[in-house]
């Protein structure tokens, strides 16, 4: 069978092996038309549809993915602005802003990528930046403005764009996220367009800084509980978005399907979903689980990918072996995140964290931990020098990590990105 890697496949062939598939298959999925997608935009959760809640003197501005997430963006903003435009409004009052949270800015082949070459042409774009040099060195901040703080103490910084607009309508696609519950939604506002000290503070809630674990309820497919998710929700409804639309997508065929509406609810009911549709029970775990993400954009970088190996963990044996796809041809995702695999161990990169908390140190450690309970093979264009620091080993094929492995039994995983296991 073909697996997704980057733009590309790769083919399992001539392995001998017990391999059940775990999940969608590549061309397995219909995707939605523009009519169908329409027909959802009609029906709305908890809310008018957007024409109603809008003036046609309004200025709007649309919150969209950066380049690590596919959500059919482009698609969904396109209908969006045909129906505001119909409904009165001006196109130079329409802007879009990429989400980026803390990951490097949007590119301007991945703008036109995400907003579609038309869009591209016509719409004023904003690139979130975290990072507020006048903000660090106590000034008065220029790119955000202090919404509030949390129940739980922190200070909610947003991008100031979101001020400058009558009318916030965010558009993401919703997924497994292994400790914030689910992707999109809320997460449009914050992380991704919250200050780097916002972003610090949030998701520090993920980790227990005594115990050295991961917090009580922060897992994925998991909301009610999750400290993470309900902190993300204070912070987004200190600035709610006006709408909120939010897809389902694959790989192969774009949107799946769209739940329109209250920016809350509406992203409420999509992960309902979405849990129902991609999580899969099964009595065992194996020795082997091969695992893709699933292609670009989900294998873009390692801090990506390690989503899929999460995935792929809850399937394999403990001393069993993960083979993971994953070409990263974007690198690691942060220069600074190989600093982490320099303490060694997952319980000294534990230590480091308690010292000197930041987001991607937390990564490093969940992925050190995966790398020393199991022997993970990666598939990848990394370095083999880089990858070996975290605990893996490096290959340029598929048929070269499963050498050695023939007679097996073990699970192929076709997008572990969206692939959520249980044991029953």
């Amino acid at each position: 069978m073909r697996l997704a890697y980057g733009t590309s496949f790769m083919e399992i062939t001539d392995f001998i092996g017990d391999l059940d598939v775990l999940g969608t298959e590549t061309g397995a999925d219909i995707g939605l038309n523009d009519v169908e997608i329409g027909q959802r935009l009609e029906n709305p959760v908890g809310s008018p549809p957007l024409e109603d809640l809008i003036d046609s003197r309004d200025r709007i501005l649309l919150v969209v993915p950066d380049s690590t997430r596919n959500a059919g963006a482009g698609i969904i903003a396109n209908l969006m602005v045909r129906r505001l435009i119909a409904s009165g409004v001006e196109p130079y009052n329409i802007a879009a802003v990429f989400a980026t949270g803390i990951h490097r800015p949007v590119t301007e082949e991945e703008r036109t990528q995400i907003l579609t070459p038309f869009l591209a042409q016509r719409l004023k774009s904003h690139n979130h930046v975290a990072t507020d040099l006048m903000k660090k060195a106590g000034l008065d901040s220029t790119g955000f403005s202090l919404k509030g703080r949390t129940s739980n103490g922190i200070d909610v910084w947003l991008n100031r764009v979101l001020d400058e607009y009558e009318r916030v309508v965010t558009i993401g696609s919703v997924g497994f996220h292994y400790f914030a519950g689910f992707s999109g939604g809320r997460k449009l506002i914050c992380p991704g367009l919250a200050s780097s000290e916002t972003i610090t503070s949030t998701h520090r809630l993920a980790f227990d800084f005594e115990n050295k674990t991961r917090a009580s309820g922060v897992a994925a497919g998991v909301l009610h509980g999750n400290p993470v998710h309900e902190t993300f929700l204070e912070c987004a409804a200190m600035a709610p978005p006006t709408f909120s639309l939010n897809t389902m997508v694959s790989e192969d065929c774009g949107i799946t399907e769209v739940v329109c509406g209250h920016w809350r609810e509406s992203h409420e009911r999509m992960c309902e979903m979405y849990g129902e549709r991609n999580t899969l029970e099964i009595s065992e775990k194996r020795e082997l689980v091969i695992v893709s993400c699933g292609g670009s954009p989900s294998d873009l970088n390692l801090i990506q990918a390690h989503k899929s190996l999460d995935a792929a963990s809850k399937a394999c044996n403990e001393g069993g072996t993960i083979v993971l796809l994953a070409e990263c041809r974007d690198g690691l995702g942060r220069e600074d995140f190989m600093k982490w695999f320099s303490f060694g161990s997952s319980e000294a990169i534990a230590e480091a964290l308690c010292e000197n908390y930041e987001v991607n140190g937390q990564t490093a450690w969940s992925l050190r931990t995966k790398t020393e309970m199991f022997d993970v093979r990666i598939v990848t264009s990394l370095d083999s020098e880089s990858v070996g620091a975290m605990g893996m080993s490096a290959h340029r094929t598929l048929g070269e990590a499963l050498s050695g492995l023939e007679g097996k039994r073990g699970y192929i995983i076709p997008t572990g990105h969206r692939t959520l296991v249980k044991i029953k």
